[in-house]
Formats: C-alpha cells, sequence, structure tokens
C-alpha cells in the first residue's frame, strides 16, 4: 500500500485530508464556513450514499463493482502473505530456531520506520504527542493483543507443524463475528451467514484430509503447539476487530504508526524476558537470516494492505479471505516440507472461494464499507481511501458535476 493511499480516492482526492469526523480543504475558509462544514458534509455524505445505492439493480449488482474484486484480489494477497510467514516460521522451526518475539520485532521495526515518518509528516509533531497523551492507551491495548497474536502462531510452530497450525485459524471468524455482533453492533445478512458457513464447511473438508492423510505428522507436543495456534487466532480475532473499528475512525498512517511503535517495545521487553536462553542457544548464519528477512518483508507487506481491506470489507471477510491460506499452505507444505496431499484440498479451495462470493450476494452497493457504529451518514468515521464516506462525497460531487454540465 502507497503511503499516500489515503488520499487517492478519485474526484478532487487531492484536496482531501483525513480526520475524524469532517473533510478539510486546502486554503483559507472563513469562521462561518467552517462551522458550517460539519453540515454540509453530512449532507453530501447522505446525497452520495443514495447516488451509490441506486446503482443496485440486480441483487448481485455489488459483485460487478470494482471494489468487490479489490477486495477480493488483496485478500488472497494477504492469505498469500500469511502462507509465506507461516512458511518461514516453519523453516525456522525445523531449523531448531524458536525465537517468536525477536523474530517478531523486526516487522514492527520496518513498520515504525516506513509510517512514523509519513504520521509526523501528516500531521505535525505536536499532534503526535496530542495523540499519544489522548488516545495512546487504545493503542497500546491494540498493539498489545497483536503482539501476543504474532507471539503464540509463531511459538506454535515449534511444536506442531505448518498443516496443523493453520487448520486452527478459521477460530478468528467465530471471534470476529461474536465481537462484531455484540460490540460494533453488526447485524449480519442471511447471504454472509451463508457464506461464513460455505466457507467454514471448506475449512472442515481441509480438516477432513488432513486427518484421513495424515498430514498433522507427529511434531512433537502437537497439543501444546495446537493450544498456542488456538490462543493466537483468538488474539488476531481481537486485534482485527479493534483495527477495524479504528481504521475506520482515523487514518491508516496513525493507526500503523502507533501499532509499530508500541508493538516494538513490548516485543524488545518480551524477547528480553522469554527468548534471551533461546536467541543465546540459537545458531544464526545466513540461511537463518533469510528466514527472518523473508518473514519481515513478508509481515510488513501484509500489516500495511490489512487496513484498506477492513475499510472496503470487513474483519469478518477479512478472515474468511486467509481461509484461503490453507490451501497456498498445503501446495508449499508439499514443495517444501514433503508432505502429502488429498483431493478433498482443492474441492475445500474451490469452497471458501464460493462462501466468499456468497457473502456479499444480495447486500448494499457499498458492500462492508459503510459501517453501522459510525451513524446513518458516516458521521463519526474518517474520510479516507475506501471509506463508504469518501466514496459518498465523491460520488455526489460527481453527480453534481453532472447534472451541472447539462
Amino acid at each position: 500500500m502507497a503511503p499516500s493511499s489515503d488520499n487517492m480516492s478519485g474526484v478532487d482526492s487531492k484536496n482531501l485530508v483525513e480526520s475524524p469526523t469532517t473533510t478539510r480543504v486546502t486554503g483559507p475558509e472563513s469562521p462561518d464556513a467552517a462551522a458550517m462544514r460539519p453540515d454540509t458534509d453530512s449532507e453530501l455524505v447522505s446525497r452520495g450514499l443514495h447516488v451509490l445505492e441506486a446503482k443496485k439493480v440486480h441483487w448481485w449488482s455489488y459483485l460487478t463493482t470494482a471494489d468487490f474484486w479489490i477486495v477480493l484480489v488483496a485478500g488472497q494477497v494477504l492469505a498469500l502473505c500469511i502462507t509465506a510467514t507461516n512458511t518461514f516460521s516453519g523453516l525456522l522451526g525445523a531449523a531448531g530456531t524458536n525465537i517468536p518475539a525477536f523474530q517478531n520485532i523486526f516487522n514492527y521495526i520496518l513498520l515504525l520506520l516506513i509510517w512514523w515518518p509519513i504520521c509526523i509528516w501528516h500531521m505535525g509533531i505536536k499532534a503526535w504527542f496530542r495523540i499519544v497523551w489522548r488516545d495512546g492507551w487504545k493503542y497500546f491495548i491494540l498493539s498489545f493483543i497483536d503482539v501476543q497474536g504474532n507471539y503464540f502462531t509463531v511459538l506454535a510452530y515449534g511444536y506442531t507443524n505448518i498443516l496443523s497450525a493453520q487448520l486452527i485459524n478459521f477460530w478468528a471468524i467465530v471471534v470476529v463475528v461474536l465481537l462484531s455482533f455484540f460490540f460494533l453492533k453488526v447485524r449480519y445478512r442471511p447471504f454472509q451467514i451463508v457464506g461464513i458457513l460455505v466457507a467454514c464447511g471448506g475449512m472442515g473438508l481441509l480438516i477432513a484430509s488432513d486427518y484421513i492423510k495424515g498430514g498433522s505428522g507427529d511434531a512433537a507436543n502437537k497439543l501444546k503447539g495446537d493450544l498456542f495456534a488456538l490462543l493466537g487466532a483468538t488474539c488476531y480475532g481481537l486485534t482485527n476487530t479493534f483495527e477495524e473499528f479504528l481504521v475506520s475512525k482515523r487514518p491508516v498512517y496513525e493507526v500503523l504508526s502507533f501499532m509499530a511503535l508500541f508493538g516494538s517495545c513490548i516485543l524488545a521487553v518480551q524477547a528480553t524476558i522469554f527468548d534471551r536462553r533461546s536467541i543465546q542457544e540459537a545458531e544464526f548464519n545466513g540461511q537463518i537470516a533469510s528466514y527472518i528477512v523473508g518473514f519481515t518483508l513478508c509481515l510488513s507487506f501484509f500489516y500495511s494492505i490489512v487496513p484498506v481491506v477492513l475499510r472496503l470489507a470487513s474483519a469478518a471477510f477479512y478472515n474468511i479471505s486467509l481461509l484461503t491460506a490453507n490451501f497456498w499452505g498445503v501446495i508449499i507444505g508439499i514443495h517444501v516440507f514433503g508432505l502429502a496431499i488429498h483431493f478433498l484440498y482443492p474441492i475445500a479451495f474451490v469452497l471458501i472461494i464460493a462462501g466468499l462470493i456468497t457473502y456479499f450476494l444480495a447486500g448494499s452497493m457499498l458492500g462492508d464499507s459503510k459501517k453501522p457504529w459510525l451513524g446513518d451518514n458516516q458521521e463519526g468515521g474518517v474520510a479516507g481511501f475506501g471509506t463508504a464516506k469518501l466514496k459518498a462525497m465523491n460520488a455526489a460531487r460527481a453527480e453534481q458535476g453532472d447534472v451541472e454540465a447539462r
């Protein structure tokens, strides 16, 4: 995701800057005009939402939009990134190197080097410190849960293998759906529920085929590894839901920079406490270093794309998309780890993709980008790339331009 992606959204995007409740236009503005802007924005969004929904002519209309295909492809890119990070973790585990906190810290450092300067450039150092004082605790909680998700997932690979650990990740979907329903007031439509069930059915086939073929192997302390993977999946579900909430209200560069800052600090402490002996005993060589570099690059790219998917779709769709990582993981498992494949795997992959498509049938032309906790006109949200608020504003301005042209 390009650093300036939050300002790249079509019509008038050069003049749009992300803010929690309003859209700021560059140039001088009178006090009266500034006072009126929230109402003006609300009316603009309301008109734009009406324009977008009026484009729906079939129950499957959303599947024909660019947004759907962007989020579908982005979801599979994320799944491939997860497969790559899992593969590097598996290779490190196979080499006897189990340093989960130390392994993850480089990802947060790289994210900090990328996103913190962008954040400071956009808001200035004084505004940044104000956010630290006001909202720092929120980002600390998000970062802590996220770090534990990565920590326990990587730790699981020291006790189980790539197939077994990935199969447990579907639990994150259950966590996301429950949290979104009870805390974010998300109400799932029948097609969405069916899509989730179909995708989970595909996951069930993966589990069954893994059991039939004996793909789980005899990894040492496999039960312990599965429990670590389950704990990691729970943390991921919590993180995804919380991050969707935050990126809908705040700029992406702010969320990622604070996650990186607090994540680096938390992991530094955690590595010192829990990984000190493992680090001392680990044999570092060029091969181990290449695994850590590959893991870091894939995970940092993954983190930079996730907010776009959470804005265009939702945490639920995002986690369903990641189910295909298990299929891609099998391909890696066959060629890298010498694992066997069962004929049910391709069928399971097709079922998961079918579930993703079903999820968006008979839905809004905005998909899941319109967030219920932001208000009817998304007045509580940021006008940034991928948000329903910015899409509605641009649609209203485009319609107004067409009317004036006539």
